[in-house]
């Protein structure tokens, strides 16, 4: 069977964890012919497989066609860029980076060099999602009115944010919430409801944990078409929610505890409104209730980037739509910094300002151990 020959660059908890996934034969069209990390001691449990301690090192030793980056956030970029360069295939961990610009001429590297370029976006796996997407899509909810999603079960403990110097940092992370665990959330909120045309956004520094950046954030957001979206995310509630709601004028979506429910309105709601006689009935709606496992994800989209690149099908997320949501989750820090709705696109010059005073101001402090 043919393979591609994939290098790891970063092998972390995230990079071991897809390297495992290979090992263990879930991912059948790909081959793991070397890994890179500047941490010698995190390769030397790995076989036969060609180690480096130096990402270009790898990429011009001839050894892969494609690369899977899984380093911290801000070199995502700068990674796929160097790879795109080598006409090396990238697949990137989530977020495609820290600030739009960055992550936008990374896009526009990778549209030059005609190589494959995707995002380890496993959620869209999803089933549910997956429907929720194709119901709102094809137009059965009607005109989009409302999206409200509480994602809450993200909680981490002191110990987590403890457990690495640049964990939860400005220069480190780039971010908190937003940039380390809602990424997912971000991207399927706009890829089954489209892209906010502005954003009003609370985000809380260190509300529930010592450290600099975001813990707890509320999003608003509205559109051209009129619609409104909410999104509320914290790692400092327990139990937490996970409950995603979609709302159209012909019916209802709600996706929690692994089940899709849809309310299908006989009649669209704004029609009914003005033609019904009678001041306290509501529109007849069907109900259906879908309930599929979530797949292991990550897997499934290192398997469908190896299959785009060997037959040409599609990549569950292209490596360019990691902008949408990078673009929603700079719009909220943006709208906190200023105390105001920021557009979309972000204004990537006063975003990156107020960035470099966040990472310039965290440098005097003194570091975590």
């Amino acid at each position: 069977m043919e393979k591609i020959k994939l290098g790891i660059i970063g092998m972390g908890n995230m990079g071991s964890g897809h390297f495992r996934n290979v090992e263990a034969g879930k991912c059948p069209s790909v081959e793991v012919t070397a890994v890179c990390d500047i941490n010698p001691q995190r390769l030397e449990t790995l076989g036969e497989v060609a180690a480096f301690t130096d990402a270009d090192k790898m990429l011009e030793s001839g050894l892969v066609d494609s690369v899977l980056i899984a380093v911290p956030h801000y070199l995502h970029p700068l990674m796929a860029i160097k790879a795109f360069e080598h006409k090396v295939n990238v697949l990137t961990e989530k977020p495609a980076g820290v600030y739009a610009r960055q992550v936008r001429e990374m896009n526009e590297a990778a549209v030059k060099t005609g190589v494959k370029f995707g995002i380890m976006f496993n959620q869209r796996t999803n089933p549910l999602y997956a429907r929720a997407r194709e119901i709102v899509q094809s137009g059965q909810l009607g005109k989009p009115k409302r999206l409200v999603w509480i994602i809450t079960n993200w909680y981490r403990t002191q110990a987590y944010y403890d457990s690495g110097s640049w964990r939860a940092t400005w220069d480190g992370e780039g971010g908190g919430v937003l940039l380390n665990q809602a990424p997912h959330n971000l991207d399927l909120w706009q890829w089954i409801f489209g892209m906010p045309k502005r954003v009003r956004a609370f985000c809380d520094f260190g509300k529930y944990h010592k450290i600099d950046v975001e813990d707890d954030v509320t999003i608003f957001a509205e559109y051209e078409n009129g619609a409104r979206a909410s999104f509320i995310t914290t790692t400092g509630e327990a139990p937490g929610t996970n409950r995603l709601e979609i709302s159209g004028d012909r019916g209802k979506i709600i996706i929690e505890d692994g089940k899709l429910k849809w309310w299908k309105l006989d009649e669209a709601e704004r029609e009914f409104c003005f033609s019904a006689r009678e001041g306290f009935i509501c529109p007849a709606s069907k109900y259906q209730e879908f309930s599929e496992p979530a797949p292991e994800g990550h897997p499934e989209v290192l398997e469908a980037f190896a299959k785009s690149i060997l037959t040409g099908s599609e990549l569950i997320a292209r490596g360019e739509e990691g902008l949408n949501s990078l673009s929603i989750s700079n719009a909220a820090y943006l709208s906190t910094w200023t105390d105001d709705w920021a557009e979309l696109p972000v204004d990537e010059e006063l975003f990156e300002k107020k960035l470099a005073q966040l990472r310039e101001k965290e440098k005097g402090k003194p570091q975590k151990k």
